[in-house]
């Protein structure tokens, strides 16, 4: 043997831990995005954000990065990094992936991972008590959790974290609505239904529920979309 096929690395180890920073940094700021703490077209100052997360700018700027091809980020040339705002299109492909993923994972529920059906039942609970004090936004949250754990039913990590992602993406898309209470209070209860027949073992019912759910919630956000594009070119 020519030797030990690590010799052939080269010393990368400053820029390695870099990378493991900039992810976790790049996991907390998408988390500020589905928690909808940061809404679209917000700037975000490198030194003001390395400050509060203690890192550096080189860390930010890779967790910038990270963020920007996951399309919740945008670079503009001598103005800095934004919060992107998703346009229409964005929103019918979120959900034509959105479909792929959580009827999938319904339909696969008789072999979750233990807990998983749990998981799902606690996000409609969080959603119960954010709607009970006032909180809108909390409950849009809770409302991305119990989509977040439906998809975690399929058991796969890959899954996870592509649907952790589109979620983010997804909350950047829900502040068109210009009242979240009217838009996410009547989901709660949808998701209790939805929760009730996946805990009852009816997969197919509670898939056939979600698939009719996403139509619904497309068809709104689209609406929308299509109104405030309306309003921002009357003439056209």
């Amino acid at each position: 043997m020519a030797g030990d096929w690590a010799d052939g690395i080269p010393d990368v180890g400053e820029e390695l831990e870099r990378s493991s920073t900039a992810e976790r940094v790049a996991d907390r700021l998408r988390e500020y995005v589905i928690n909808g703490a940061l809404p679209p077209g917000t700037r975000l100052s490198e030194e003001k954000v390395g400050r509060r997360l203690r890192v550096s700018r080189n860390t930010l700027r890779e967790a910038f990065r990270l963020l920007g091809h996951e399309r919740l980020l945008v670079h503009e040339f001598n103005r800095g990094v934004f919060v992107a705002h998703p346009g229409l299109d964005d929103v019918v492909d979120l959900f034509r992936v959105r479909r792929s993923l959580e009827l999938a994972a319904l339909r696969g529920a008789a072999g979750a991972p233990a807990g998983a059906v749990d998981a799902v039942g606690a996000a409609v609970a969080s959603g119960t008590a954010a709607y009970d004090r006032g909180d809108w936004w909390g409950l849009g949250t809770a409302n991305m959790h119990f989509h977040q754990a439906i998809a975690a039913l399929s058991g796969s990590p890959r899954i996870d974290e592509t649907m952790r992602q589109i979620l983010a993406e997804l909350r950047l898309v829900f502040h068109v609505m210009a009242e979240p209470r009217a838009y996410h209070a009547p989901y709660l209860e949808l998701n209790r239904r939805i929760y009730e027949e996946l805990a009852a073992g009816r997969h197919s019912d509670a898939e056939a529920r979600l698939a009719d759910y996403l139509d619904v919630a497309e068809k709104q956000l689209v609406e929308a979309f299509a109104a405030a594009e309306s309003r921002r070119n009357p003439a056209s």
